[in-house]
């Protein structure tokens, strides 16, 4: 039937993340829904990367259940529907950015269409042939986002994939997280930037491995009752901000 929606690109219930003796994930429940940019925000240290491992199927001693695109997280099957950006660079100093990317787009068993639309899309096709140690950090950044696009992942998995970029690249990426999710991938942005939840759909807030809120930055604003943001996270875990 038309006009339903699609059922969530992510479904965790009571999900718990245990390392060594510490309880990093406490329980924490929540829906991604497909199609959209959600932001994942919070503090250093709140357990944002931890949520993302558990999402792509690499972290140990996870409890609950949590799906993705419909099967349980970490199935083989999901590996090339499911992109993850970590915070380090993912990608081979030594080499040039189009190498970097056909060597990536070869384990995926693409061809070099795959690849030049990948640098297209992160706007790199000039600096095809240059070494990426050469670059700068915000490009060395994009070529690692190009890696992830490749294929076209239908679920995109990125941690802190602006931290330490100017402002014009951020507001790039941005709007490119934003046209991708309006061709049917769905995104997991994490921050720790608070005003980046504006650019978001959804916003996930974390802190100190519990979930906090989910909505849309809209909707924080309602419920809190300020537009600035970081106010509006100190109101919510009933910090010093005013009520």
């Amino acid at each position: 039937m038309s006009g339903l929606r699609p059922p969530p690109a992510v479904e965790a219930e009571d999900l718990t993340v245990v390392r060594g003796a510490a309880e990093v994930l406490h329980g924490v429940s929540f829906q991604i829904p497909a199609g959209q940019v959600t932001g994942l925000l919070g503090p250093s240290g709140c357990g944002k990367t931890t949520l993302m491992r558990a999402l792509v199927g690499v972290q140990r001693n996870v409890s609950g259940t949590l799906r993705v695109l419909g099967s349980e997280a970490g199935r083989a099957g999901l590996r090339s529907e499911v992109a993850y950006l970590p915070q380090a660079l993912s990608i081979y100093s030594d080499l040039t950015v189009r190498e970097n990317l056909r060597y990536f787009a070869s384990i995926l068993c693409l061809g070099e269409e795959a690849v030049l639309e990948a640098l297209r899309r992160v706007r790199l096709t000039g600096l095809a042939g240059r070494i990426v140690r050469e670059l700068s950090g915000g490009e060395q950044a994009r070529v690692s986002l190009a890696s992830a696009l490749l294929g076209d992942p239908r679920l995109l998995v990125l941690d802190e994939p602006t931290v330490g970029l100017d402002p014009v690249l951020r507001s790039q990426l941005w709007r490119l997280f934003g046209e991708l999710a309006g061709a049917g991938a769905t995104l997991l942005v994490s921050s720790h930037v608070m005003d980046e939840a504006r650019r978001c759909d959804e916003v996930l807030l974390l802190r100190d491995g519990s979930l906090i809120a989910r909505d849309t930055p809209a909707g924080l604003a309602r419920t809190t009752g300020t537009e600035d943001l970081d106010e509006a996270f100190l109101r919510l875990i009933g910090g010093e901000g005013s009520p």
